[in-house]
C-alpha cells in the first residue's frame, strides 16, 4: 500500500473536523469560526460559509445529501442545505462537541459539554438529555437503531432514538484515558454492530452492541484524536498526537502510514466508496490522497493464492473454484506458491506453509516452518526446500530454517522469474532480465545458464511442456517464441501482455493483449477472441486469467485451432487438440473428417466421445471386411457416404466400383423410386419388375401411407386401404371410398361403417348402413350415438325394432337422471316391470328427500300404471287393490305438501282456510298406518294453529292435547306448549262458520269425525277440492241395472226443457235509476227436480245408501250439472251431479280431480299444468 498526494492546501486556522458530501464531491471543512467547502476533484475552495461567532469544532453531513449540521463554541447548531444556505440554528447551554445524522431517519444528534439534543425535521422542538460527563464523540449504528456517546470521564453511553440509555460501557482507565473518537463498523457482512473506540489512553478498543469487548485493547503509542472506516468497513484510519495518519486493519492491525504531517491531525476520512483520503492538521493543512493498494499474489498451475484485506491470504483452486482464508493478523507482503508449499512475507517473518496430503484437491495448509527475519525483497518464490529472494540484481537462495545457501550476480534488474519444476531441492528457475537475457538456475547450482539473449527487456516468460520452446514477452508488447535448443526465432506476435503455453499440448500457447485474447497452434494463423486481463496460466481448455484483482478460469473451446488441423488432414493432432476441450458439433465434425480420409482409428476415437453407435457399428463392419481381405476404398467411402446421407455420391461410388445392385438397394430401402427408376434407366424389365414389387412392400409398411392407400385401391385391395384409412382418421378419403364402392361388396362397406363410427361420424355410418340395407346395424347406430329421433322415425316405419330402441333410450334417461322420461319409455316399449320399479324407486326418493308433491305425482302415476296393467284378467283383482291404495297415497302426500311446508319454511303459501281443511282431511284419512314421510305432529301441529287462528277453539285443544301424547320435536316444543296454555283462555266450541255441511242430508258434520271423510248422517262420502280441499257441492251417483255409460251419457246430454233462471230477476228502467231484483215468488227449481227426491234419506241405518238414478232421472239432468270420471276399464265410470250449478266446478280429464274453477285456472296459469298429475295443457290427450 502507498499513498500519493492529490491536492494539498493550507488554511490559517486549525481544522477540527470535515465532512465529504455523500456522492463524493464536496467537502466541509471546519476551520475557525467558517465553514470552507472545497471541490474534491482538485481541491478548489468552492466557498467560505460564515454562520457562527465562535471555533467551528464539528460538522457532519446527512446520508440522503439534503443537509449537512455544523456545532460551534457558540453553543449554537446550524442546519444547512446542499445548495449551502443556513436553513435552522439552535442552541444549547455548551458549546457543542460533536454532530452526527442518523443514516436512516436523518435525525440529527449534537452534543456539548453538558448534554445532548435529537432533532429531526418533521419536529419543531429538540428533545435534550443532561449528559454526566463533557460529550466529546458520537456515532450512530448502520441501522439508525442506537447512538454511541463517547465521554471525556472514560465511559461510552449506548442509547435507543428516544435518547433512553441501554447500555454503558466503563473503560478500566476511566477519567484518565477520555473517549476521543467513537465510530460504529459499517461493514453489512458483520453479523454484529461493531464499535471502535480511541482513548487517550493511547488505546484501540472494539465492543459489540450489547457491551461485550471484542478482542484485546491495542496499544497506539500516541493519542489519537480521530478515528474513521472505510466506506465498506474494511479499513480503519486513524490520526493524532504522532503527526500522521495510519492505515489499520478493521481488527486493529496497523498497515502503514497514509501521510506524515507537521502538527497533530485532529480528523481524518474517507471518500465515499473510494480509495481517497483527506487529513485536517492543526496547522490549517488539509491534505487529499490516493491510496494505493498494488496487488501481492502466486500462481503455480491451478493454484492461486492472494492477499485479501491486507493481512490475509486466499488460496484458490481455479479448476474446483474452492477457496481457503489463511489470516495473518500483520501486513503480509509477499505471496509465493509451488506445489504444495506456501510462502507468505510479514513485516517481520517469512511462514511457510505446507498441504496436509498430496491429493490435488486438498486445500488444508498448516505452518511448516518460520523464518523470524526481516527480508527487504523484490520478489519472492518458494520451491520444495527452499525461498528464493529477488533483490534488484542479486538472487538469494534460503533454506526453510533461514539460513542463506547460494547467491546469484545478475548482469542486470531481474524483471521476472519464475519456478519450471524438477526434483525436490534442485529445481530449475526461469529468469528475464531487464538486458534482454533469459536464464535459468537451478537451485543447487551456482552457475546460471543462459538460454538466449534479445535486444529488449523482458516482461513475460513461459516454457513450453517439453522444454523445447520458450515465448517471450517483452516490453514492446511483442511475444516471441524461440527454439530452445537451435535459439532460432520460431514465430513472433504483436499486442501482447503475457504470455502461457499450454500444460497439456506442446504445440499450442495463448496471450493477451489490447482486450483480446489469441490462441496459436503450431505456425496456424491466431485465433481471436475478447478477454480483458493476464493471461497466467493455460491447462488444457482453461485459461486463467487475471483482471484487476480477481482470478478467473475461462473455459475456451479449442475449436479454431482443431479446425485448423483439420484443413491440412492432420487427423492426430486435430485429435489431441479435441481433447482439451471442444465442442460435441466439434467432435462430430473431427469423427467425420477423419471417416472420409478413412483415417478409421481417430474417427472410431471420436464417435466413442459423441456415442454414436450407428458410425462406429459400420467402422467395425469395414474393419473386419479389411481383415477378409477387401481393399476397395471406394466401396468403403460409398458406405461412409451413404450413412452421411449423401446418397447420390455413394450411388457414383458404388457404380464406380462395380456394385450398382448396392445403390439400387439403397434406393429401395430409402424409399426414393424415382431416383432408383433414373438410376436403372431403360434397363432390364425383370429390375423394374423387382421395383415395382419392393415399391409394394413398402406401402404396406405404411411409412407413406397416404400414396400407401392409392396404391392398395388401383391393386383392388379395399379391405387394407380401409383399413390404413381408418386407422388414420382420414374421413374425406374413406367417404371417398365408401362411396365408390358396390352395395355388393359388402365386408368393406361394414368396415367403412365401422370406421366412421369409432371416427364418431355416425352420419355416414348411417349412409353406409342404409346403401347395404342393414336395417339393424342402423338402429343400433342410431341407439348408441343417442340420436333418438332418428331412432323413433325409423322404429315408426319399422315397429319390429321398437324394443331396440325404447328400451336402450329408457336406460339412457334413467342414468342421465331423466327418470320421469325413463318410466314412460319403459313403459311404450312395454316393459311394465321396468316401469313400475323406476316409478317406485322415484316415489320412495322423493319422499325420503321430502319432496312431497313429487311423492303425490309419482304414486299417481303408479296407480295409473296399475290401472293399466290390471286390463290383465289374470292381474285385475290385485291391481286394482294397488290402484286404490297408491291413489290414496297420491292423495295424502299431495295434501300433506302444503302441510310440510308450512312447518319447515317460513313464510306460508296457503291461506288458513286451506290449511285447516288439509291437516282436518289427513287426519281423517290417517285412521290406519301412517304412510313414510308424513309426519302426525306436524299436522296436528298445523290444525292446532289453524284452529286456534280461525275459531275452532274446541278442535283446537283436541289438536294440542293429542300432540302431548306424541313425541315433539325441539323447535316445536314451545310453540305448543304456550299454545296448549293459551287454548284454555279461549271458549270451549267451534266457530259454525267452519263446520262442513253435507250435500246430500243437509246434515252440519262435526269438524272431527270419528267415520273419517264421510257424512255422520247418510254417510255419503265428501267430494274434496285437490287445491283448497273445501267440500265440494257434489253428490255421486250411481246406474240402475242395465244402463250403460254411453246410454247415461246420451240421456244426460238431452237437454229436458226446465225454467229459465233468469226470469227470476225482474229490471226495472226509470228516469234516474236501473234496478236488478229477485222475484221470490216465483218457483224453487228444486221442487220438481227428480234428482233432489232421490237425495232423501231416512235416518237410521249405519250403511250407506248410494243415490241412484234411473233413465227418466237422468234425462233430467242438465250435461252442465254432472260431472263424470270416465275411468279406463276394468273400472267403472263415476258419476256426480253438482247442487248448486252456479259455483262452478272444474275436473282435470287426466287425473280426475275437481277442483273450484277459479283455483283450477290460477293454478294452471302458475304451473302451466294440473297441480295434480301436471298433465300440461296443451297436451291434447286425456
Amino acid at each position: 500500500m502507498r499513498a500519493v498526494l492529490t491536492w494539498r492546501d493550507k488554511a490559517e486556522l486549525c481544522i477540527y473536523d470535515l465532512a465529504f458530501k455523500p456522492d463524493g464531491t464536496q467537502l466541509i471543512l471546519a476551520a475557525g469560526n467558517r465553514l470552507l467547502v472545497y471541490d474534491t476533484s482538485d481541491g478548489t475552495l468552492l466557498q467560505p460559509l460564515k454562520g457562527h461567532k465562535d471555533t467551528v469544532y464539528c460538522v457532519a453531513y446527512a446520508k440522503d445529501g439534503k443537509r449537512f449540521a455544523s456545532g460551534s463554541a457558540d453553543k449554537s447548531v446550524i442546519i444547512w442545505t446542499s445548495k449551502l444556505e443556513g436553513i435552522l440554528k439552535y442552541t444549547h447551554n455548551d458549546s457543542i462537541q460533536c454532530v452526527s445524522y442518523n443514516p436512516v431517519t436523518h435525525q440529527l444528534a449534537s452534543c456539548s459539554s453538558s448534554d445532548f439534543g435529537l432533532w429531526s425535521p418533521e419536529q419543531k422542538s429538540v428533545s435534550k438529555h443532561k449528559s454526566s460527563s463533557k460529550i466529546t464523540c458520537c456515532s450512530w449504528t448502520n441501522d439508525g437503531q442506537y447512538l454511541a456517546l463517547g465521554m471525556f470521564n472514560g465511559i461510552i453511553s449506548i442509547r435507543n432514538k428516544n435518547g433512553e440509555e441501554k447500555v454503558k460501557i466503563e473503560r478500566p482507565g476511566g477519567s484518565l484515558s477520555p473517549i476521543w473518537s467513537i465510530c460504529w463498523s459499517p461493514s453489512r457482512e458483520e453479523h454484529n454492530d461493531i464499535l471502535a473506540v480511541a482513548d487517550w489512553g493511547q488505546k484501540l478498543s472494539f465492543y459489540q452492541l450489547s457491551g461485550k469487548q471484542i478482542g484485546k485493547d491495542r496499544s497506539l503509542n500516541f493519542d489519537p484524536c480521530c478515528l474513521s472506516y472505510f466506506t465498506k468497513g474494511e479499513y480503519i484510519l486513524l490520526g493524532g498526537s504522532d503527526k500522521q495518519v495510519s492505515l489499520f486493519t478493521k481488527d486493529g492491525v496497523r498497515l502503514g502510514t497514509v501521510g506524515e504531517q507537521n502538527s497533530w491531525v485532529w480528523t481524518c476520512k474517507v471518500k465515499p466508496d473510494s480509495n481517497y483520503v483527506v487529513v485536517g492538521c492543526q496547522d490549517g493543512t488539509i491534505s487529499f490522497y490516493q491510496l494505493i493498494f498494488s496487488t501481492v499474489h502466486g500462481l503455480y498451475k491451478d493454484r492461486y493464492a492472494y492477499r485479501d484485506s491486507m493481512t490475509d491470504v486466499i488460496v484458490q483452486h481455479l479448476i474446483t473454484e474452492q477457496k481457503v482464508r489463511i489470516k495473518c493478523k500483520e501486513l503480509v507482503k509477499k505471496i509465493a506458491i509451488y506445489k504444495n508449499r506456501l510462502a507468505i512475507q510479514l513485516p517481520e517473518k517469512i511462514l511457510i506453509y505446507e498441504l496436509y496430503s498430496d491429493d490435488s484437491s486438498d486445500m488444508h495448509y498448516r505452518v511448516k516452518e518460520k523464518i523470524v527475519k526481516k527480508f527487504e525483497c523484490n520478489l519472492l518464490v518458494v520451491c520444495a526446500d527452499h525461498i528464493i529472494l529477488c533483490q534488484e540484481k542479486r538472487l538469494q537462495c534460503l533454506s526453510f530454517s533461514g539460513v542463506k545457501e547460494r547467491e546469484w550476480q545478475m548482469e542486470s534488474l531481474i524483471r521476472y522469474i519464475k519456478v519450471i519444476g524438477g526434483p525436490p531441492g534442485r529445481e530449475g528457475l526461469l529468469v528475464g532480465l531487464k538486458n534482454g537475457q533469459i536464464l535459468k538456475i537451478f537451485v543447487d547450482n551456482l552457475f546460471a545458464i543462459v538460454l538466449l539473449k534479445q535486444a529488449t527487456a523482458v516482461r513475460c516468460l513461459d516454457m513450453s511442456a517439453s522444454r523445447n520452446k520458450l515465448a517471450v514477452v517483452d516490453e514492446n508488447d511483442t511475444c516471441l517464441v524461440y527454439d530452445i535448443h537451435t535459439k532460432e526465432l520460431l514465430f513472433q506476435e504483436p499486442n501482447a501482455n503475457s504470455v502461457a503455453w499450454n500444460t497439456q499440448c506442446e504445440d499450442m500457447l495463448c496471450f493477451s493483449g489490447g482486450g483480446y485474447l489469441n490462441i496459436k497452434a503450431s505456425t496456424f494463423p491466431v485465433h481471436q477472441q475478447k478477454l480483458q486481463g493476464f493471461v497466467v496460466g493455460y491447462n488444457g481448455s482453461k485459461i486463467f486469467c487475471l483482471h484487476v484483482f480477481s482470478m478467473s478460469a475461462v473455459e475456451v473451446p479449442q475449436s479454431a485451432p482443431m479446425y485448423q488441423y483439420l484443413d491440412r488432414k492432420m487427423f492426430k493432432e486435430a485429435y489431441q487438440i479435441a481433447c482439451l476441450g471442444v465442442t460435441d458439433t466439434d467432435w462430430h465434425e473431427l469423427a467425420m473428417e477423419a471417416l472420409e480420409g478413412l483415417e478409421f482409428e481417430t474417427a472410431k476415437k471420436a464417435f466413442t466421445r459423441v456415442q454414436d453407435l450407428r458410425y462406429l457399428e459400420l467402422i467395425n463392419s469395414i474393419e473386419e471386411r479389411k481383415k477378409r481381405g477387401e481393399t476397395n476404398n471406394d466401396l468403403f467411402l460409398a458406405d461412409v457416404f451413404s450413412y452421411q446421407g449423401k446418397f447420390h455420391e455413394a450411388a457414383k461410388l458404388y457404380k464406380r466400383s462395380g456394385h450398382e445392385n448396392l445403390a439400387l438397394d439403397m434406393y429401395t430401402d430409402l424409399r426414393m423410386f424415382e431416383y432408383a427408376k433414373d438410376f436403372l434407366g431403360s434397363g432390364d424389365p425383370k429390375e423394374t419388375k423387382m421395383l415395382i414389387t419392393k415399391q409394394a412392400d413398402w406401402a404396406r409398411n405404411i411409412n407413406e401411407p397416404k400414396a400407401a392407400v392409392e396404391m392398395y385401391i388401383s391393386a383392388g385391395e379395399h379391405v387394407k386401404a380401409i383399413e390404413i384409412t381408418g386407422d388414420h382418421g382420414w374421413v374425406d378419403m374413406l367417404i371417398d371410398i365408401a362411396r365408390k364402392l358396390d352395395k355388393a361388396e359388402r365386408e368393406p362397406l361394414l368396415m367403412c361403417a365401422y370406421y366412421f363410427k369409432k371416427l364418431d361420424n355416425p352420419g355416414y355410418a348411417a349412409e353406409t348402413y342404409l346403401k347395404i340395407g342393414d336395417l339393424k346395424s342402423l338402429v343400433q347406430l342410431h341407439v348408441e350415438t343417442q340420436r333418438w329421433d332418428e331412432a323413433f322415425a325409423l322404429g315408426e316405419k319399422h315397429p319390429e325394432f321398437k324394443d331396440d330402441i325404447y328400451v336402450p333410450y329408457a336406460q339412457w334417461l334413467a342414468e342421465n337422471d331423466r327418470f320421469e322420461e325413463a318410466q314412460k319409455a319403459f313403459h311404450k316399449a312395454g316393459r311394465q316391470r321396468e316401469a313400475v320399479r323406476v316409478l317406485e324407486q322415484l316415489t320412495h326418493n322423493a319422499v325420503v328427500e321430502s319432496r312431497f308433491n313429487d311423492a303425490a305425482y309419482y304414486y299417481w302415476m303408479l296407480s295409473m300404471q296399475c290401472l293399466d296393467i290390471a286390463q290383465d284378467p289374470a292381474q285385475k283383482d290385485m291391481m286394482l287393490d294397488k290402484f286404490r291404495h297408491f291413489q290414496h297415497l297420491a292423495e295424502l302426500y299431495h295434501g300433506y305438501h302444503a302441510i310440510q311446508r308450512y312447518t319447515e319454511e317460513p313464510f306460508s303459501f296457503h291461506l288458513p282456510e286451506t290449511l285447516f281443511n288439509i291437516s282436518r282431511f289427513l287426519l281423517h284419512s290417517l285412521t290406519k298406518d301412517t304412510p313414510l314421510g308424513i309426519s302426525k305432529v306436524n299436522t296436528l301441529f298445523t290444525l292446532a294453529k289453524q284452529s286456534k287462528a280461525l275459531g275452532a277453539y274446541k278442535l283446537a285443544r283436541h289438536a294440542y292435547d293429542k300432540l302431548q301424547g306424541l313425541q315433539i320435536p325441539a323447535r316445536f316444543q314451545k310453540s305448543i306448549e304456550l299454545g296448549s296454555l293459551t287454548i284454555r283462555s279461549k271458549p270451549f266450541h267451534d266457530s259454525e262458520e267452519l263446520v262442513p255441511l253435507c250435500y246430500r242430508c243437509s246434515t252440519n258434520n262435526p269438524l272431527l269425525n270419528n267415520l273419517g271423510n264421510v257424512c255422520i248422517n247418510c254417510r255419503q262420502p265428501f267430494v274434496f277440492s285437490a287445491s283448497s280441499y273445501e267440500v265440494l257441492h257434489l253428490v255421486e251417483f250411481y246406474l240402475e241395472e242395465g244402463i250403460t255409460d254411453e246410454e247415461a251419457v246420451s240421456l244426460i246430454d238431452l237437454e229436458a226443457p226446465r225454467h229459465k233462471r233468469e226470469n227470476k230477476w225482474q229490471e226495472i228502467t226509470n228516469n234516474n235509476s236501473q234496478t236488478l231484483r229477485l222475484d221470490e215468488t216465483m218457483d224453487s227449481m228444486g221442487d220438481d227436480d227428480p234428482f233432489t227426491a232421490k237425495l232423501s234419506f231416512e235416518q237410521g241405518g249405519s250403511e250407506f245408501v248410494p243415490v241412484v238414478v234411473s233413465r227418466s232421472v237422468l234425462r233430467s239432468m242438465s250435461r252442465r250439472d254432472v260431472l263424470i270420471k270416465r275411468w279406463p276399464p276394468p273400472l267403472q265410470w263415476q258419476y256426480f251431479r253438482s247442487l248448486l250449478p252456479d259455483a262452478s266446478i272444474t275436473m282435470c280429464p287426466s287425473c280426475f280431480q275437481m277442483f273450484h274453477s277459479e283455483d283450477y285456472e290460477l293454478l294452471v296459469l302458475q304451473h302451466t299444468c294440473c297441480p295434480y298429475c301436471r298433465r300440461r295443457i296443451d297436451d291434447p290427450s286425456p
